[in-house]
């Protein structure tokens, strides 16, 4: 078996025609969903990127145990386990937080990797004098404010040094992957996964994607900060824009895969799987970005297809089960005829590709660690947050104590207790610290934390933009538990279940609780 397995950044659900998006045409995208299963209540699992990633590569939850960060000595990664079984695995990649310290163990599970530079913040470009006054006539203060951002001055000045279509990372990473499909298309046994940080902000793209006129004629605005809309309506309409000609762009060179696949008839031999790790919000429930908000539809309900060339038919249909990002391990592993490892507690999609929506789960849960846990059975989702999140009792289990671009603090350190495994880290005792205030993890590192503060619950099937919150005792009760049997799957520590005033249940046996 051959597989590439394409997984976007931020790349919102409803920014997809085939998902019923209609702000930017989406043709590529569209057509893969023609010839692939289209799942329609996918979920995101831990939120945001690294601890998003942790789940595909282990196929289990992690946001109850610890907060952004590397894989862990004792985890299983599908990289890792496909290697080990003489599957060539190659990841191709210009997502710059697998370069930092919260974000280390990921892209050495491969057999090789290539990383584009560039993205976001990365500190690429070294101008010990960068042109200030240029970037300040260029860039809006309401995005580029450095001195609340100062990261922000690495992307104006890494721009500078894109000015062709050819400089874009995405492009590179595109460029990479048919490179590597010349060099082993012919090949057998190998995996690529083709990871792109577009459409993740800041929203750049080359001038022939931007499609939408706009009322908007000032400086920059392509990177607003995970808060409250504050914009004007012409400043909203040209965020947006910017990020339709991004999404405009993932398409396009989408589509070139899509013609590679035609031109050398790889449909029949190889797999070909598109996703995810979480959405965005531009502006819908008056927020920008993720993470600090209550995990709206926008946020936590993303895309999936997969095309299996062992199972061709299910081609054009839409897959009801309820799935969720953790589902990628054993699917990944799966189509290698590898089993998953025994602390997995996830699903092979192909039990469910077939529109058999029984084999799907009863319901997925979601979350941060220290904010709301999000749970839905697919036709309600509820939010679930504690009476003070701020309050101590919060403890983080880790083997390599980092966030996202340091390690913990020494404060953070003098918490260190040593406690006994839990039943996923192979007979490993873990150190567990206190989950301070002040320390460093999403999204208490950009000083403002968590906002709309509240348990609430909504019907996804009546208020499908979630206007409304309801009261349903039966329906809440119901959600509660799908997250305590969800939480005793995975070994949650009794910390959790108080933190969240939720009882332990008794363990059941693994994928009662988790799956219909």
């Amino acid at each position: 078996m051959r597989t590439v397995f394409v997984l976007f950044d931020s790349l919102n659900r409803l920014a997809l025609q085939c998902y019923g998006g209609t702000a930017v045409a989406t043709p590529n995208f569209d057509r893969f969903a023609a010839r692939s299963a289209r799942f329609s209540k996918h979920y995101v699992g831990s939120m945001p990127c690294m601890p998003a990633r942790r789940d595909m590569h282990t196929g289990r939850l992690n946001f109850m145990h610890r907060s952004w960060g590397p894989l862990e000595p004792y985890d299983n990664s599908f990289s890792e386990m496909l290697r080990a079984k003489g599957v060539y695995t190659h990841l191709i990649t210009d997502h710059l937080h697998y370069m930092e310290d919260g974000g280390s163990g990921f892209h050495t599970r491969f057999s090789s990797y290539e990383f584009h530079r560039g993205q976001e913040y990365d500190p690429w470009k070294p101008l010990v004098e960068p042109p200030m006054d240029h970037i300040r006539e260029t860039f809006s203060e309401k995005h580029y404010d450095f001195e609340r951002a100062p990261k922000r001055l690495n992307y104006a000045i890494n721009r500078q040094f894109i000015k062709t279509e050819e400089d874009f990372p995405a492009v590179k990473c595109f460029n990479s992957a048919f490179e590597f499909l010349d060099l082993n298309r012919g090949s057998e046994d190998w995996m690529m996964m083709l990871e792109c940080f577009d459409p993740h902000e800041p929203f750049f793209a080359p001038e022939r994607f931007h499609t939408e006129e706009t009322r908007y004629t000032g400086k920059i605005l392509d990177w607003p900060h995970y808060d409250k809309v504050v914009e004007s309506d012409a400043e909203i309409d040209a965020i947006r824009a910017n990020y339709c000609a991004l999404v405009a762009m993932c398409d396009h060179y989408f589509g070139k895969l899509l013609d590679y696949f035609d031109e050398h008839d790889m449909w029949k031999d190889t797999a070909l799987v598109l996703t995810t790790d979480h959405g965005f919000l531009l502006g819908e429930q008056d927020w920008w970005g993720k993470c600090r908000m209550p995990y709206f539809e926008e946020i936590s309900h993303i895309p999936l297809m997969i095309h299996d060339p062992r199972h061709p038919e299910p081609g054009g249909r839409k897959v009801d089960a309820l799935t969720q990002s953790t589902d990628l391990m054993p699917t990944l592993l799966g189509l290698h005829g590898i089993a998953p490892p025994p602390e997995a507690r996830s699903i092979d999609l192909a039990r469910v590709a077939n529109g058999n929506a029984a084999c799907g789960r009863a319901s997925a849960i979601f979350g941060i660690f220290g904010g709301a846990i999000g749970v839905t059975d697919g036709t309600h989702v509820m939010y679930l947050y504690p009476d003070d999140v701020e309050r101590d009792g919060l403890r983080e289990h880790t083997l390599v104590p980092a966030h996202m671009t340091e390690y913990f603090t020494a404060e953070e350190l003098a918490t260190a207790e040593l406690v006994p495994p839990f039943d996923f880290t192979k007979g490993v005792p873990l150190v567990s610290y206190a989950a301070l205030k002040d320390a460093k993890r999403v999204p208490m590192n950009d000083g403002k934390g968590f906002g709309d503060i509240g348990t609430r619950l909504y019907d996804l099937v009546a208020d499908p933009g979630q206007k409304n919150p309801i009261k349903d005792e039966l329906v809440t009760a119901q959600l509660r538990h799908f997250i305590e049997q969800t939480l005793a799957d995975h070994d949650t520590p009794q910390s959790v279940y108080d933190w969240y005033g939720l009882s332990m249940p008794k363990r059941t046996t693994h994928g009662r609780s988790a799956y219909a």
